[in-house]
């Protein structure tokens, strides 16, 4: 018998993930006109953008403005790797901020150029900040299965920084297969721990879809009692530091997949295509999800 929640929590991550290491550039009223649309489908909590230098992400340059001019619905998250992102996040005006490392040393000093427990360290401080200012933080835990540069990553050493990250008051862990590598058994293992450990933190799993089996990973992550996943419209994503790993899992066909399933998300898949299509003339490559494709030939 197949134990699953009657309702699940959709974290749209494609207006920041799904678009930050895009190469065309997406102009600052496309992003919105996106995020709009993603809103109107029912989407109610959201990555908007990311305070990093546009030396090293020029995509996000607009981070200030997108998070001015965004309509205020739900929970909007941005992510700040450091302390001087953090307090340009919150003069903006962001009330939800997520940090990120991975757990493998190796991506993380690829990544932000320090290794994990320099990373932790660092942000120590930062989160001890933002919760005196009653700030929700969102804690992201890459490479949290395998890494392209380290390989398989042991279930102990992502329970260990969870807890650290635990410890330090963070509001939510987004754990992630960031190159997309894991099988369905090693997501039920990981999160049935995870689930065990803490069973009162808010827990929300990231899936990448290089081998097309995010959508079997969501299903064995919600049989450990995971209701919460970050997806992204068109799949769109990536990571530059994950050689050959794909974009995220798309927000469509894991919302269709939950509806066919009999479980609500308060998400119209429909509007979440009219929304893929939006963005699509302006991102370099064809977008060609399932229930997108499908939408297209309909609209065709």
């Amino acid at each position: 018998m197949f134990i699953l929640p009657k309702n699940v929590t959709i974290i749209e991550v494609g207006p920041r993930d799904g678009l930050q290491n895009e190469k065309n550039h997406v102009g600052e009223e496309e992003k919105l006109e996106f995020i709009h649309l993603l809103q109107s489908a029912g989407i109610k909590e959201m990555e908007l953008t990311s305070f990093v230098s546009p030396k090293w992400v020029p995509q996000m340059a607009d981070a200030k403005n997108i998070v001015e001019k965004a309509k205020k619905i739900g929970r909007q998250f941005v992510l700040a790797p450091n302390e001087k992102g953090a307090d340009l996040a919150i003069e903006a005006g962001a009330e939800n901020i997520a940090v990120f490392v991975g757990v493998s040393n190796t991506f993380n000093k690829k990544n932000i150029n320090r290794t994990t427990i320099e990373s932790m360290n660092s942000l120590e401080l930062v989160i001890a900040k933002l919760k005196s200012d009653g700030i929700f933080v969102r804690a992201c835990i890459s490479t949290a299965f395998y890494c392209p540069y380290e390989g398989k990553i042991e279930i102990e050493e992502v329970s260990k920084l969870c807890s650290r990250f635990i410890s330090m008051g963070v509001d939510e862990l987004s754990v992630a297969d960031t190159i997309g590598m894991a099988n369905p058994m090693e997501s039920y293992e990981l999160f049935n721990r995870l689930k065990d450990l803490f069973p009162d933190v808010l827990l929300t799993a990231h899936f990448h879809d290089t081998r097309k089996m995010a959508i079997a990973n969501i299903f064995a992550a919600m049989q450990a009692g995971v209701n919460r996943f970050d997806t992204s419209a068109g799949g769109l994503g990536g990571c530059p530091f994950a050689p050959g790993a794909t974009g995220n899992v798309a927000t469509e066909d894991v919302v269709h997949m939950l509806h066919s399933l009999g479980i609500e998300t308060g998400i119209d898949v429909e509007k979440i295509c009219e929304a893929v299509g939006m963005i699509a003339p302006h991102v370099s490559h064809p977008i060609e999800t399932g229930m997108y494709k499908l939408y297209k030939n309909r609209s065709s």
